[in-house]
């Protein structure tokens, strides 16, 4: 009977051990990040990985972002990048359709999108915008021998438009005829190629458009003064905050200068 005891009482420590030491190990894989979706090392809730800042853009607006010789590049990607550099994180830079950029930031895809969004009160009811980064405006477009100058001289005409874009939105209110892209360059490709009327663009990107040799021309006045920001997932405040310091940052020891002036040959921070 001792000797039964004794076999049990082995038994039943040896079971606590293994016990003890399965609980030891989830409790270091929930520490690690590997359970419960915890933030791995020191990452802070402001960045989905730890070290690392992910953002979005489309790839597709250039001279904001584009891709040379297989590299995405651009304005805001270099934005990006130094924002990054500044917070003392990785930059990892993702491409989008503009169109589910938003809801990619709104649903956690992404920490930011730094992709040209105009800040509007729609917009804000589903993310957070940083301060402006810069200013620019709407603008109608149409080959050399385009006659359409306004906004009324939409109707009964086919706009070209990058869907998702405040111009369409714009577009809309006029006219029905529609025809939507996944970027504004394509858009304005297609216009110089005899199709549709008019683009509806920012007038930054179409002026760089055209000095890379599209045959097309600018019509009209500027159809609008947009600020532009970067977005955050709603209540990141912790992110919202560094990047607006950031921002501040690079634009009194020059730095945002160097790179709008590499981009634009000048301040587009700047009303023209």
């Amino acid at each position: 009977m001792k000797k039964t005891i004794k076999t049990i009482a082995g038994v039943v420590f040896s079971l606590s051990l293994l016990v003890s030491g399965c609980s030891q190990g989830a409790s270091t894989n929930s520490a690690g990040g590997q359970a419960g979706g915890a933030p791995a090392g020191n990452a802070s809730s402001m960045t989905k990985e730890a070290g690392v800042f992910v953002y979005a853009a489309s790839g597709e607006y250039q001279p904001f972002s584009y891709f040379k010789d297989g590299q995405l590049t651009g304005f805001d990607v270099e934005i990006g990048n130094e924002i990054a550099k500044r917070l003392g994180l990785e930059p990892k830079p993702v491409t989008s359709p503009f169109s589910g950029i938003i809801a990619g930031v709104k649903e956690g895809r992404y920490d930011a999108a730094i992709a040209s969004h105009a800040i509007t009160e729609e917009r804000k009811q589903q993310i957070d915008f940083a301060d402006p980064y810069y200013l620019s405006g709407g603008q109608l477009f149409v080959r050399p021998d385009g006659t359409i100058s306004t906004l009324e001289g939409l109707k009964g005409k086919e706009v070209a438009v990058a869907l998702g874009t405040t111009h369409e939105k714009m577009a809309r209110e006029y006219t029905d005829n529609i025809k939507t892209y996944d970027s504004d360059v394509t858009a304005l490709r297609a216009l110089e190629q005899g199709k549709h009327d008019v683009v509806i663009t920012d007038s930054v990107v179409g002026e760089i458009a055209i000095a890379q040799g599209l045959k097309l021309k600018k019509s009209g006045k500027p159809l609008s003064e947009v600020q532009h920001g970067i977005a955050v997932r709603k209540g990141n405040t912790e992110l919202l905050n560094k990047i607006n310091e950031v921002l501040k940052q690079m634009m009194e020891d020059g730095t945002y200068a160097k790179l709008s002036e590499k981009y634009f040959n000048r301040d587009i921070s700047k009303a023209e």
